[in-house]
């Protein structure tokens, strides 16, 4: 506490070694942020700029992949200043606004994923249909409703955990989670029921619409003619690998907080790193190989850069 500022401060405990290891830290976590920028922003302004990527499902990947920009840009600027700092701490109220855009960004991936699902579903089994239900203006709503809805539920539960009584002043991580609970002097009842209200309504429910949907699409196209089947396994497979491997991270984070005295200081930073460092990645290099028309154009980006 300071007392002076009257500021609430919280101690980042997660680092390993981190008088010793200060620039490896900074030097892989700032790589990788750059990487995150230039990855995503190049295959965001490939959609912008090519007529021919202005369709819903690649629409839908560009706010996706957005949505991975803003959620790195909530964490890798903290963590630069933290390795570089004598004390890693964060203010409270810090602390918080840390923890709606790490969860508000992470739920809302899981809401376009949903919707991308719809998207491949009416695009592969009512393709006549196409046109008339995914129209601009639906394309619209789903974008709005996928990043409304997870900033109003995780503004909710910021505020109740922010305006929680402190008792302890130290985190076992390197950013402000789900952990944030444990800073309270007591368990809240109303913050315990709203956040499974909460995980149910904005992550197991998209998760099993996905999956549902995902299901469905494989049915009915292995019943269909080769091309269906074909158009299927290219458009569909890179938004299931997408789920699954975000799904399982997030499994962790979810789990860590029950299991926090079993998992080793080590363990739990490097968990922690492939959450952070390895998934923002992945979108783009996912989406850049087996996205058929995106790849293309990558292709005609990197010659264009080789004959200057």
């Amino acid at each position: 506490m300071d007392d002076k500022l009257n500021v609430t401060y919280i101690t980042l405990t997660g680092y390993v070694e981190v008088e010793k290891l200060r620039y490896v830290y900074f030097v892989i976590i700032f790589t990788v942020y750059v990487l995150i920028l230039c990855f995503n922003s190049t295959i965001v302004c490939l959609i912008v700029i090519h007529q021919n990527l202005h369709e819903p499902m690649y629409i839908f990947i560009a706010a996706l992949l957005l949505n991975s920009v803003v959620f790195s840009t909530s964490i890798y600027p903290k963590l630069l200043i933290d390795v570089l700092s004598e004390r890693q701490i964060i203010s409270h109220a810090m602390c918080h606004f840390q923890f709606f855009f790490f969860y508000a960004t992470g739920d809302a991936e899981f809401l376009l994923l949903a919707v991308m699902a719809y998207d491949r579903y009416v695009s592969i089994c009512k393709p006549l249909q196409y046109p008339i239900i995914m129209k601009k203006s639906t394309v619209r709503i789903f974008l709005v409703s996928a990043w409304v809805l997870p900033t109003f539920v995780l503004g909710v539960s910021a505020l109740l955990s922010f305006n929680e009584k402190v008792c302890n002043f130290t985190l076992k991580g390197i950013f402000c989670n789900n952990s944030v609970y444990k800073l309270h002097c007591v368990t809240s009842r109303i913050l315990s029921v709203y956040g499974i209200i909460m995980m149910i309504s904005t992550l197991f429910l998209p998760i099993l619409y996905t999956v549902f949907t995902y299901a469905k699409i494989l049915m009915i196209s292995c019943h269909g003619s080769k091309a269906v089947r074909k158009k299927a396994a290219q458009t569909c497979l890179p938004h299931l690998l997408v789920l699954l491997n975000f799904s399982l991270l997030c499994t962790y984070d979810i789990v860590v907080l029950r299991m926090e005295s079993d998992i080793s200081q080590t363990a739990r930073l490097v968990m922690t790193l492939q959450l952070l460092l390895y998934h923002p990645l992945f979108n783009p290099i996912i989406y850049g190989l087996k996205m058929k028309e995106i790849s293309k154009h990558l292709k005609r980006l990197f010659c264009h850069v080789k004959r200057l």
